[in-house]
């Protein structure tokens, strides 16, 4: 009963938040379709040499299985390192658990920082991950590439 009262509270509060802000400064609640647009790779497929749509939907297909099995064992190392990683090293029946060190690094962000800062050359630089390939189903099957509409002014004349 409380958890109940407490979730309708929070939400009561977001909903107020959101008024204010829809008032205050109302763009902040809409997200720009600009900032997420990213354009085609160089080497994309010209009209001439696109795949058939049955090749493109069983790359697809095969594509979304593949994420489905990636995320299935991900969950699954997850689950099991729950466990391991709570383990002395050492022999539990046919394995060995050790720890060991890695062979990869990476840049310690905390360290480049304090050496900017302290030479005065500004901010890092950074740079942005390469775009992520999302796939979703259309509600409507569209053929590539689609004809563009016919101009309602044009056909009045």
């Amino acid at each position: 009963m409380i958890r109940t009262l407490r979730s309708h509270a929070r939400c009561a509060v977001r909903t107020v938040a959101d008024a204010v802000r829809s008032t205050v400064a109302p763009a902040s609640l809409v997200r720009s379709c600009a900032d997420e647009f990213v354009p085609d790779p160089a080497d994309v497929f010209t009209p001439e040499e696109m795949p058939s749509a049955e090749a493109i939907e069983e790359a697809v297909t095969d594509y979304a299985a593949a994420c489905d099995r990636a995320r299935s064992g991900d969950r699954g190392k997850r689950k099991a390192r729950k466990l391991l990683d709570r383990l002395p090293a050492g022999r539990y029946g046919r394995f060995t658990v050790e720890r060991v060190p890695s062979s990869r690094q990476t840049p310690d962000l905390e360290l480049i920082r304090a050496t900017y800062k302290r030479l005065g050359l500004g901010d890092v630089p950074m740079r942005t991950c390469a775009p992520s390939l999302r796939v979703t189903a259309a509600a409507e099957v569209v053929a590539f590439p689609a004809a563009p509409a016919p101009d309602t002014a044009l056909l009045a004349a």
